[in-house]
Formats: C-alpha cells, structure tokens, sequence
C-alpha cells in the first residue's frame, strides 16, 4: 500500500513537469534546434584554412636580389607579398600601426655570409599578442626559410657550385651553412608578449559579463511578469521607460562592480597587463554591458517561463563562444556568418578590451559605435515590446 501512494506521486510529478514542458512548446524548439542550428551555421561558416598573412617584403639594394613581387610570391607560403621596398623603417611602422600583419626583411649581404661560413638571417616582424598566431607565425618563417634554402641550393647546383671549391674555401664552410645558407628569426613588434591566460583572461571578462547581464536582467523581467507584478505595473503610474531605466541602472551596477573587480583580480593576481587608459577601458565595459542588458531585456520580453529564459540565454552563451572570436579568429568564417557574430556585443567586447589592456590601444574605432548602436536598437526594441504587454486592455 505504502510502495502504491509513492508511485501514485512520484506518477503525478513526473506528468506535472511533462503537462508544463508540452504546454510550452517554444521550450522544446529552443533546447532541440537551439544547438543544432548553431552547430549547423558554425559547420557552413568555418573555412577550415588560416587567412594568409598581409605581407611588405624589404629587399636591401645592396643585397643584389630581384625586386620583382612575382619572384616570391611562391616561396612565402601562407603570406600575401603586397609591396617590396628598399628600407624596413616605413614597413614596420605600418605594422606597428597595425595595417599590415608581417614584414620579411631580406639579409643584405647574403653572400659574404656565406664565404665567411655564417648563415644570414631573414628576420620576420609581426605584431600579434596572440600566442596562437605568434606559433603559426614562427612555422610559416620556417617554412620560408626553408623554401629560400631550397632555392639557393638548387641555383648553385645549376651553376655547378664550382666556385667555391675552385677558391679552396669549401673545407671552411660549415655543414649546416651549406645545407641551410639562411635561417628566419620572428621578432615581435607587439608592446606586450602575453602568455595563455593573460591572452584569454580579457575574452574571458566580456563573456561572462555580457552572459551575467543577459541572464540576471531576463530572469527578473519574466519572474516580474509569471507572479503578476508586471500586472500591477500596468495600473500604476510606472511608465516603460522607468522599468527599463531601473533594471538598467541596477543591474549595470551590479555588473560593473563585478567587472572592476575581475579585473582588479585579473591584473593583480593573474599578472594580465593593463597598458591602456582605465577610464577608456571602464567605458567599452559599460557599453558592453548596457548591449547585454538590452540583449536580456529581448530575450525576457520573448519569453514565456524562467526556463525558456534560462535556455535562451545559455543558447546565446553558445553562440557567442563559437561565433565571437574567443576560440577562432573571426576572420576565418565567411562573410555570412561573420555578420552574425558582429550582432553579439562579447563579439566587439573581446576585441577592444584585448585590445586595450594587452596593447594600449585600439584600431577598431568602429567597434566601439557598433557596440553602442546595438545597445541603442535592442533597447528599443526592448522598450516596445515590454510597452505593449503593459498597456492596458
């Protein structure tokens, strides 16, 4: 009898939660295409191949080497060759303006290093603070520099490489000189060289916050309308404006002081360095956060449960991993789904505070208006929505 009345309502629970999910059918869609549609749009937007370098080769006069771009076109592997020039200064400025992403700067006198029995060296300038693409970098100079080897080797295999055996000099000339007459040298043009956590720490900051802003702020607007305080609303003098207004003002608060404090923790523990202005970076913060505030504000007005909220805003959690350049360049979709990920505010967050503590500026002026124009449009079309629901009928 007793093993029966467990049964009979453990029975009743379990067709309690199934009656409130199957009465909710846009639960449903969202927990099982959620997902799969992310998992289907990053499938068709990820290009699999890393953008080649946009590169400016420096060919010395003095180093008696072509200056045509044909030549070497095909012995940089994954570098774009755009310009030769003479001297390195202007080249490098550009990189460090960040315009181009690398700069090959040929040895002048190549072949007095090789009589000599020393190798020359091709130095390759980058400015990258990702550790990722410091390491693709340094592989690409290998494989110049290996490409550059082979070409030597074979030019002197065509000419007979008579001369200097001719002039008695082979004995003095190293093995490995002879085998590899140049080697590449990486050096980095970027004013910090951080490791893994101070790199990711920043992307870090901008996804938990636009995810604490999006979720907290939904949570409470859809627990406000499911207990019938929303209802009260309606017949009080609280217009729109002043709901949007308080729960921007309170949340922003709140999530600024969780932000002053990560960061806090971040630059004094964790050792990510802070070269920018502080009050620049507290502003891009707090355009991140009010886009994230009104981004929860849509998804609480689209709503109709905690749980639909709940699911909607780890959904956009999802997306933003995958889409917003966290774990891979954005670079590296196609133009479709790189539009998308440009509609996620973590997208321009992760950007320019990377770029503003880890460099101490930012190219990416744009971003910035971006930033805020989606803060501007998803507030308003929060303040819409919200606005019909609480009109009276």
């Amino acid at each position: 009898m007793i093993v029966l009345k467990i049964l009979t309502r453990l029975i009743a629970f379990v067709g309690k939660e199934l009656v409130e999910v199957i009465r909710r059918p846009g639960a449903i869609v969202s927990l099982i295409l959620g997902p799969f549609l992310i998992m289907a749009v990053f499938g068709m937007g990820y290009q699999g191949y890393r953008r080649p370098l946009t590169t400016v080769l420096v060919i010395p006069a003095e180093s008696g080497l072509p200056t045509d771009l044909a030549t070497y076109q095909q012995v940089a592997t994954g570098m774009e060759i755009v310009e030769i020039a003479p001297e390195p200064e202007s080249p490098i400025q550009r990189l460090q303006n960040r315009e181009i992403d690398a700069v090959i700067v040929a040895p002048p006198d190549a072949e007095t290093q090789f009589r000599s029995g020393r190798q020359s060296v091709i130095e390759v300038h980058i400015n990258v603070v990702d550790p990722v693409q410091q390491a693709y970098a340094g592989f690409l100079a290998e494989m110049m520099a290996n490409s550059v080897n082979a070409t030597l080797i074979a030019k002197a295999a065509e000419e007979g490489a008579t001369y200097v055996i001719e002039q008695g000099q082979a004995a003095q000339i190293p093995a490995e000189v002879l085998g590899a007459p140049t080697r590449a040298e990486v050096m980095n043009e970027s004013p910090t060289d951080p490791n893994v956590i101070a790199f990711y720490g920043p992307g870090v900051l901008a996804l938990i916050l636009q995810h604490l802003a999006v979720t907290l702020v939904a949570l409470s607007l859809v627990r406000e309308r499911t207990t019938g305080l929303l209802e009260l609303f309606r017949v009080s003098p609280v217009s729109t404006s002043e709901v949007i207004l308080g729960k921007v003002l309170a949340f922003g608060l709140l999530c600024g002081i969780i932000s002053a404090v990560t960061v806090g923790l971040m630059v004094g523990v964790l050792g990510v360095p802070l070269l920018g202005d502080p009050w620049r970076l507290a502003g891009v913060i707090a355009l991140l956060t009010l886009a994230s505030l009104g981004l929860g504000l849509v998804v609480a007005v689209i709503s109709d449960s905690e749980r639909q909220a709940v699911q909607l805003s780890l959904l956009t959690l999802l997306a933003s991993v995958f889409f917003s350049g966290f774990v891979l360049p954005i670079e590296e979709f196609n133009a479709p789904v790189r539009a998308i990920g440009y509609l996620l505010p973590v997208t321009h967050g992760i950007r320019l505070i990377q770029d503003l503590m880890l460099r101490g500026w930012t190219n990416a002026g744009w971003q910035v208006l971006a930033l805020a124009a989606i803060a501007a449009v998803l507030l308003v079309v929060a303040w819409f929505a919200l606005r019909r629901s609480m009109s009276t009928r």
